[in-house]
């Protein structure tokens, strides 16, 4: 796997603050994309160990909530097994922080992915820059939506997203 940034106290990327890998890779090349740097699965840095040093030393901070998987896409092929292993390590290592995944790919296509079982939650959808609106607490055009993925996992039809972002502010 490859990364562009590890960013630190990030407000806007999830609830509360977190510590967010900037993965390197994506397939689906929204216009208007606010990483357009990002969608070469072969650009940006090699993850290693140093840059998982860098980020348990954020998730060993008490303020910081979790982290988030962006990008990039992280569930690109080239991403998807590394983000899995990461995400299952952080899991593990940190129970109490929480785990988001921003995809342009939707719910309905990735709920059975083996990750999911370590992510509360998934912002879906392909950014659409005709439905943009700045409004939106944390995705970028009205189409994309914040899943509660362990909840939706647990109802009776989990290929129906559960959204309730309300959940997650605690503002």
């Amino acid at each position: 796997m490859r990364y562009h940034n590890i960013t630190k106290d990030d407000m806007k990327n999830g609830d509360g603050l977190r510590v967010v890998l900037w993965v390197a890779g994506c397939n689906h090349c929204c216009k208007g994309c606010q990483n357009p740097c990002t969608w070469d699965p072969d650009g940006g840095l090699l993850f290693d160990d140093a840059a998982k040093a860098e980020i348990f030393e954020q998730l060993d901070k008490s303020y910081i909530s979790g982290i988030t998987f962006s990008g990039g896409d992280p569930l690109h092929p080239a991403n998807r097994m590394d983000v899995r292993a990461l995400a299952h390590e952080i899991r593990e290592k940190y129970p109490d922080k929480t785990i988001w995944v921003y995809t342009g790919d939707v719910w309905e296509n990735i709920y059975h992915y083996p990750l999911m079982k370590d992510v509360d939650v998934v912002v879906d959808g392909e950014f659409e820059i005709d439905k943009l609106d700045v409004t939106l607490m944390w995705k970028g055009s009205s189409n994309q939506r914040v899943v509660d993925v362990q909840k939706t996992l647990a109802s009776t039809d989990p290929i129906v997203p559960v959204l309730h972002c309300q959940d997650y502010y605690k503002g």
